[in-house]
């Protein structure tokens, strides 16, 4: 299974930002293209998600999603430090430092990208997003080690 790289932590990020006093933040996506500069960030909130995996184990999951949005304003920029305000405001419905960060954006369609490093530029803190990739939870009820190949599961095997 091909793991997803590790986002950083809202704690992670916020010392990032920190960091870079009066820089400007930029996101990179996973293709390296750099989204354009003038990015607002329109909500910051804490997802939680409550699921069933395949194999019928009861999973939760947390996160801090931050979404942001490419406007018409081609001047505006955001700072390092007004974006770490941002996350300051948001402190209390995200209740932990902890959380995964994660950003939602239009690039082009809806998608949500894993914050997996920042990189401190002379004029620019950037923000490398990740790729997110699904998985099977519960290979050990889909694929038991007897089953060699698994794109032999068949119906009626017990097999998601």
């Amino acid at each position: 299974m091909k793991l997803s790289p590790i986002p950083l932590s809202l704690q992670q990020l916020v010392e990032a930002l920190n960091k870079a006093d009066g820089r400007i933040v930029r996101f990179e996506l996973p293709t390296t293209t750099l989204l354009s500069p003038h990015v607002h960030v329109t909500e910051v909130a804490r997802i939680d998600k409550k699921f069933v995996d395949c194999g019928g184990t009861l999973r939760t999951d947390s996160s801090c999603r931050l979404q942001i949005y490419q406007a018409d304003d081609t001047e505006h920029r955001i700072t390092a430090s007004k974006f770490a305000q941002i996350l300051a405001k948001g402190a209390g419905v995200l209740s932990s430092m902890n959380l995964p960060v994660e950003v939602e954006a239009e690039a082009p369609y809806l998608s949500v990208f894993p914050v997996i490093a920042t990189r401190l530029e002379e004029k620019q803190v950037v923000l490398s997003l990740g790729k997110r990739h699904t998985a099977c939870l519960a290979e050990d009820v889909c694929f038991p080690a007897s089953l060699q190949d698994k794109s032999a599961c068949a119906p009626g095997s017990g097999c998601c």
